[in-house]
């Protein structure tokens, strides 16, 4: 009688008492349903009062909410109308809640949805809406519940019903008038896209709409992901450029500041720690940047986009950075998808001079906007430009250097677009006095012995080479596509000669162990490093002859790794190796100890 008492009024305690009831509910929904029912009606007479006067805090409310949500799977038909609730509160009155309570509803929402109480689509359109609200914490928590929550759903497979409505309310977000909602919901398509979880077209093409924003910040962020800039370097490039000032000083400098000082151990140590650390970064090689290359392949229309952005640029008052990075993006969208935008050379050439600032990322752009397809004429009047802005004796080697390393890339691209005149001029610093402008002249000779030596002078071209005579020169616009694999003529026309050669070994194998039967003598062992080098007596000398066979060789059977070895190695040694005409190439034996017999 005692206990049942005691437990009695335990259980009228309990309607002041939510953690406890809340305990006890999860372990006996039914025995505790009449108390779950009563709070709930008092949740009831609490959110109507509270619609009143929205902008005023409940506590009694918030925790009747955070209860409810936490103890609704035990009960899901009678809270069947609890998340619509927490729905129409935060659709009607999201920017005029109180902070607190506005939190507590969008944790109450997380809390059924991850029990699956409600659909994702509801959820996060709203959440997407709620961008909205002058709440810096709400939206930093929404934005990482988002991301989560699309991740999680596409984890095992792709949920593309969901995937196709969000991409789509993400598009009608993107032009919201609120420019913190629109850039919030491009930050979570961007996120999407680097964990592979949006990864397609649709996606791509929904941030492309943002490089059209009047919203600096949204237009910055949208070519940052086409560019493929990593935030993180960003943030952490001042404390990077403070720590590497002291690497800067170059090895005399720091002995020099050294030997003005008093020389003790303590001077003496530190110096050689300097020259250390400055010797280790010498030797670092810089990472290359990642460009996010696979975002540019799927514009669906990457003439008509660059072709927009080129237009914004050219009417844009955004600061100097800014237009960097948009020249930057259509450099690389006209050299990777091979576009025609004429207009874009000229608008480049205005800055190609040595005091603009950020003259070398600009000569950058105009080697990227370079292809094949463009007309000569326009990358002529480019090449033009750099020579005489840079390549001339009234300014520095470096300034020297810097151009005539660009007119190579862009020659490296686009050989068509070198006069034979400007090139005479520029090889005549093969013998400056400064040598990164000797060695600049130099690779640009290199480069046009391997594209169209014709334009060369005659003691220029250098000593002709089987690679030489047999490169051909394209006119614009013209496809060298070939039928056969180059150099595959120095393979054997059939594999006989191999078989053959395993049958012999099959033999020589039988044989050596009848041998050791009755001989114990030594066996002599084939290594690889034995080899003779390759022999390419049975090449034809007449070029017709060599398409002849290697088309035959080519479209006949497949051709093994070992053998595409060879083949790699005939057409590096045809590089270097001396043009012949009319001569049988003499087989060189090689003995044991290199010496050439």
């Amino acid at each position: 009688m005692l206990k049942r008492s005691m437990a009695d009024r335990n259980r009228n305690k309990l309607p002041s008492n939510l953690p406890q009831l809340q305990n006890l509910i999860k372990r006996e929904p039914v025995s505790y349903k009449d108390e779950f029912l009563q709070q709930y009606r008092h949740y009831q007479s609490n959110l109507e009062v509270f619609q009143l006067k929205p902008s005023c805090y409940s506590k009694t409310l918030e925790d009747l909410v955070l209860f409810i949500a936490q103890v609704s799977q035990c009960y899901p038909d009678e809270v069947e109308e609890f998340p619509q609730n927490l729905r129409d509160i935060l659709k009607r009155h999201a920017t005029v809640l109180d902070r607190t309570m506005r939190m507590t509803f969008c944790k109450a929402l997380i809390l059924l949805r991850n029990k699956g109480l409600i659909p994702a689509s509801n959820v996060l359109e709203l959440f997407f809406e709620m961008f909205r609200c002058q709440d810096k914490v709400l939206r930093k928590m929404l934005y990482t519940y988002i991301v989560n929550d699309i991740k999680n759903v596409n984890a095992k497979h792709k949920n593309a019903k969901l995937n196709t409505t969000l991409q789509n309310f993400m598009y009608t977000m993107l032009k919201d008038n609120n420019a913190i909602a629109a850039k919030m919901s491009l930050d979570v398509m961007i996120e999407l896209y680097k964990r592979n979880v949006w990864n397609d077209a649709k996606t791509v093409n929904v941030i492309t709409t943002a490089c059209f924003s009047k919203v600096t910040k949204i237009l910055v962020a949208a070519l940052k992901f086409f560019l493929g800039h990593d935030k993180t370097e960003e943030e952490n490039s001042d404390s990077e450029d403070e720590q590497k000032a002291e690497r800067k000083k170059t090895e005399k400098e720091l002995k020099v500041s050294n030997r003005i000082a008093k020389k003790t151990k303590k001077r003496q140590k530190k110096l050689e720690r300097s020259l250390a650390e400055l010797k280790k970064q010498k030797k670092k090689k810089k990472a290359s940047e990642v460009f996010n290359f696979s975002a540019l392949h799927l514009i669906h229309d990457p003439q008509g986009f660059s072709e927009k952005l080129f237009k914004q640029l050219e009417s844009t008052n955004e600061r100097f950075e800014v237009k960097l990075m948009m020249i930057d993006l259509i450099s690389r969208l006209v050299g990777i998808h091979q576009l025609f935008l004429f207009n874009f050379y000229p608008f480049v050439q205005r800055f190609l001079q040595p005091h603009q600032r950020e003259v070398t990322k600009l000569l950058l752009y105009a080697a990227q906007s370079s292809h094949e397809l463009v007309p000569p004429d326009m990358i002529e009047s480019v090449l033009m430009t750099i020579a005489n802005n840079f390549i001339t004796d009234r300014n520095s080697g470096e300034v020297m250097a810097v151009g005539l390393n660009s007119v190579r890339e862009i020659c490296a691209r686009c050989p068509l677009a070198m006069s034979e005149d400007l090139l005479g001029d520029l090889i005549q610093y093969k013998k400056h006095r400064d040598k990164a402008v000797m060695m600049a002249a130099r690779s640009l000779i290199q480069l046009f012995r391997q594209v169209n030596p014709a334009l060369l002078h005659k003691k220029e071209r250098g000593k002709p080479t089987e690679a030489s005579e047999e490169h051909k020169v394209l006119k614009y616009g013209e496809v060298d596509g070939k039928e056969f694999l180059p150099g595959a003529e120095i393979l054997s026309m059939t594999k006989t000669d191999e078989l053959k050669e395993d049958d012999d070994w099959e033999s020589c194998s039988e044989k050596s162990d009848s041998d050791e039967e009755s001989d114990d003598g030594w066996i002599d062992v084939h290594h690889s490093s034995d080899e003779e080098p390759q022999d390419t007596s049975n090449v034809p000398e007449d070029p017709e002859e060599r398409k002849k066979k290697a088309l035959e060789i080519s479209t006949s059977r497949i051709l093994t790794q070992d053998e595409f070895k060879q083949i790699q190695q005939r057409q590096a040694s045809k590089a270097v190796e001396g043009a012949t005409k009319n001569r049988k190439r003499k087989h060189i034996e090689i003995d044991d100890e290199g010496e050439s017999r």
